[in-house]
């Protein structure tokens, strides 16, 4: 007997709940509360349950795994094109519960909790940067105001303030304000410092955030994001987690012709920056090192320029990235450096 297929439409606080057997015909069609949807799962036989990758999807994933059900979460453009006339939750929760039945239908791996704790972490630090990033640029939009002019960064401004509360030039209002503004400055520089030291941390209990921190061009940023996004997804290989991540260029093509244009900027553009960071900080420290990464980056450079060469080296480390995550490999730079 084929097993029953379930599609849930994920909500806050009401779901709609769409059942088939195995030959297509539908079984029911209902609609419960939160409080009712686990315990109304669990009085059913194992199935296959579909849901879409959205806010509490993995929570859900995990709940439903420990009842014996086989869930696969779907990317929500994935079910789209399964949504017939109008949206609705009802019509939602039908069109995932077909296109989990979908040949070949790309899922969503389940994170686990502590992948998610990572997650969170990096999403808290990512909200210190921005409240930093739009204090800094406040204080300079201010001071240019009464002609001072100070360049862009946060170690400009973080040099600069202290210098300009020495100068007696400042009316007695101001000057409280550059004194809130620096110790505010201040403030935001140690959360920032206080949540990358807890990433660090969780870093040294993980043995492939190790592997990982070893590859030029990844830090202990970039391992944790990695492991926190990679480790348990059904990608394919190194090349598809990479295309993911946007790293590969985007393609249009018509009458047997493909023209290449500029990366996809596809996937988690948050993973994608560190990689782009990590892989333009080893570019332009590559001078004259002797060793074949370096070789490689070098004649890289010259053939296509430097931007090319970065977005190149970040696919190239998501590429390595993937084998030591789900390969369980040591790193080996060798592997790295094919011709050019």
């Amino acid at each position: 007997m084929k097993r029953t297929i379930i599609g849930i439409d994920l909500a806050k606080n009401v779901f709609e709940v769409y059942v088939e057997d195995g030959s297509g015909a539908v079984v029911e069609r209902k609609r419960l509360s939160r409080k009712k949807l686990l315990p109304w799962l669990a009085n059913r036989p194992p199935a296959l349950v579909g849901m879409e990758a959205c806010g509490g999807a993995h929570y859900w994933a995990r709940e439903l795994t420990k009842l014996g059900h086989d869930v696969r979460m779907i990317a929500p453009q994935y079910v789209k094109p399964w949504v017939q006339t109008n949206k609705s939750d009802a019509a939602d929760a039908r069109a995932i519960c077909r296109a989990v039945q979908e040949p070949g239908m790309r899922f969503v791996g389940m994170a686990s909790e502590a992948q998610q704790a990572v997650q969170a972490l990096h999403r808290v630090r990512s909200r210190h940067m921005g409240n930093r990033t739009a204090l800094v640029n406040q204080i300079r939009g201010i001071l240019l105001e009464y002609g001072v002019a100070i360049p862009k960064g946060v170690a400009s401004v973080r040099k600069m303030l202290p210098l300009l509360l020495a100068e007696e030039r400042w009316a007695p209002l101001l000057q409280q304000f550059l004194t809130d503004q620096q110790a505010e400055l201040r403030y935001w520089d140690a959360k920032i410092e206080a949540v990358t030291a807890q990433i660090k941390r969780e870093n040294a209990t993980q043995p492939i955030c190790h592997r990982l921190e070893q590859a030029r061009g990844i830090g202990p940023l970039g391992a944790s994001a990695l492991w926190g996004k990679t480790a348990g997804q059904s990608y394919q290989n190194g090349r598809h987690f990479a295309a993911t991540l946007g790293l590969v260029p985007k393609h249009t093509g018509t009458g047997g012709k493909v023209r290449l244009g500029g990366i996809s900027k596809r996937g988690d553009r948050y993973l994608r920056q560190l990689l782009i960071h990590g892989a333009r900080a080893v570019v332009r420290q590559v001078g004259e090192k002797p060793d074949c990464l370096s070789c490689w980056i070098r004649r890289l450079v010259a053939r296509r320029g430097m931007n090319k060469a970065i977005v190149a080296l970040a696919n190239k480390n998501a590429r390595m990235a993937f084998a030591l995550i789900h390969g369980e490999q040591p790193y080996d730079v060798t592997k790295m450096c094919g011709t050019a």
